[in-house]
């Protein structure tokens, strides 16, 4: 372990939270409020990460270890400091509340404790929703992007952070993969804030409701969240841009450069749009009474199941009140989730397809002992050391479902409000069924469960290892 290298990364994580709470702290001083919660967090983060700069490493190599060192670690303290603004201020007094919103946010879940949103302040809202942004790319791949990091080793970090089966880099260099995908993010973000704007909203909703957005986070300026518009051109575009953030960012580099064939003949982004298609017209069908017709129906299919398997969690009806086939099958994309290399959660499509692709090769095998089955995602052979972990992390995610499920069923809610409150946090979606659902919210639950499930998002957000391996004591060790 690189301790030194650990320290002086975590230091960078730091400083920059701080210089971005500057923004919130703008915001306060456009609205005229008071801008103390900001000043003093935005000090006190700054002389952290001050101090831990000072630790100058002797070796700048970093390891795949020191890598999930450093996301885990880093995602920890971004969210315990990262709620002192809201509880300095008065917007969430009590600290625990603060820090599972907080976590809510960094990590796009979009789950909130919260009762009168339009309650908080201005400055409070920016920095809510901000944090979606922040944590949609990841705040380490931020920093490879911004601060040259020396080594050979720096992939080891955008691994850790970036969710999906497997990370690779768009050009030969991590920093530049890093740069690109900033630019394609700040890009999509800038393009939905204009047609936002043009549908009639603000500059500060379209603003905030586009870092939602674009994070896939779902945190709204108002209670009703976009149903607050009544706006069906505001629905589109919001749904539209949730797919779109939903999608692995690579695509849109092949696009960039010209690679049109290679883009869209993507078997990951044939069938997460296969899997919108077929649940948009099942939920139409299945609402299409509620809404007396088929187009007012689709409206509200499209948006909710954009919503939902991009796992954003905005809201333009209570779909705890649709037919029951049709809130089992919003559960069904919790699970399925988005693509890998998005700012989305879920289990992810590429790595359900390799799942299955390998459970048939298992059953042909069976059947066949001689035969021998390759595994090919995009006509290229999947190794075996990707089987096996895509494998892991199913078991992992339905371990740590189950287990959160149980703890959080101590408070005595229903089942399904406790089962869907863990599978949102842990697929980082944000509303779920019954008391949880998108008319309803998490501050029913104990401080106990509020601190299970705001694990369960970091768990979900980092894909369990990054945490998982803090705890483990070999990973200390120095050699």
């Amino acid at each position: 372990m690189n301790y030194r290298m650990i320290i002086h990364v975590l230091g960078y994580v730091l400083l920059i939270i701080a210089v971005l709470m500057l923004l919130p702290l703008i915001a306060g001083l456009f609205f005229r409020e008071n801008i103390f919660n900001f000043l003093i967090t935005s000090l006190l983060t700054a002389v952290l990460g001050v101090i831990m700069l000072l630790i100058r490493p002797k070796k700048q190599d970093l390891y795949a270890r020191d890598g999930f060192a450093i996301v885990g670690v880093g995602w920890i303290l971004m969210s315990l400091l990262g709620a002192l603004p809201f509880v300095l201020c008065g917007d969430i007094p009590n600290y625990i509340d603060a820090v599972f919103e907080t976590v809510s946010g960094f990590t796009t879940t979009g789950a909130s404790i919260l009762n009168d949103i339009e309650g908080l302040s201005r400055s409070g809202l920016f920095w809510r929703s901000f944090t979606h942004w922040i944590g949609g790319m990841g705040m380490l791949v931020f920093i490879m992007a911004v601060m040259p990091m020396s080594g050979n080793h720096s992939m080891h970090i955008m691994r850790a952070e970036v969710p999906g089966p497997t990370v690779g880099k768009l050009v030969p260099k991590a920093r530049k993969t890093a740069i690109i995908l900033y630019l394609i993010y700040l890009g999509l973000t800038i393009l939905e804030t204009i047609l936002l704007l043009l549908g009639g909203m603000s500059f500060y909703d379209a603003l905030l409701h586009s870092f939602a957005t674009a994070g896939t986070g779902g945190f709204s300026t108002r209670a009703s969240s976009i149903g607050a518009f009544n706006s069906v051109y505001i629905d589109v575009v919001v749904s539209t841009f949730m797919l779109l953030f939903g999608v692995n960012f690579n695509i849109y580099f092949l696009i960039l450069i010209g690679k049109f064939r290679t883009a869209f003949g993507s078997e990951e982004l044939r069938t997460y749009l296969l899997i919108v298609g077929s649940a948009v017209l099942a939920l139409t069908l299945s609402i299409s009474r509620i809404y007396g017709g088929f187009f007012s129906a689709l409206r509200y299919s499209y948006f909710n199941v954009a919503t939902v398997i991009s796992t954003t969690g905005f809201g333009n009806a209570d779909f705890t009140k649709w037919p029951v086939f049709s809130q089992w099958l919003l559960v069904l994309l919790m699970f399925i989730g988005s693509c890998a290399g998005s700012t989305g959660g879920g289990l992810k499509v590429s790595r359900l397809i390799i799942i299955f692709k390998a459970a048939f090769a298992d059953v042909a095998q069976m059947i066949f002992p001689r035969s021998v089955s390759v595994i090919r995602l995009d006509r290229t052979r999947v190794d075996v050391g990707t089987i096996r972990a895509s494998y892991t992390f199913f078991a992992l995610y339905i371990t740590f479902l189950m287990l959160a499920t149980l703890c959080v069923s101590v408070d005595g809610f229903d089942v399904t409000t406790n089962f869907t409150a863990a599978v949102s946090c842990l697929s980082n979606i944000g509303p779920g069924l019954s008391l949880v659902g998108p008319s309803g919210n998490f501050a029913i639950f104990s401080y106990f469960s509020k601190i299970v499930l705001s694990i369960a998002m970091l768990l979900g957000r980092l894909e369990i290892y990054p945490l998982l391996v803090l705890v483990m004591p070999t990973m200390w060790r120095r050699k």
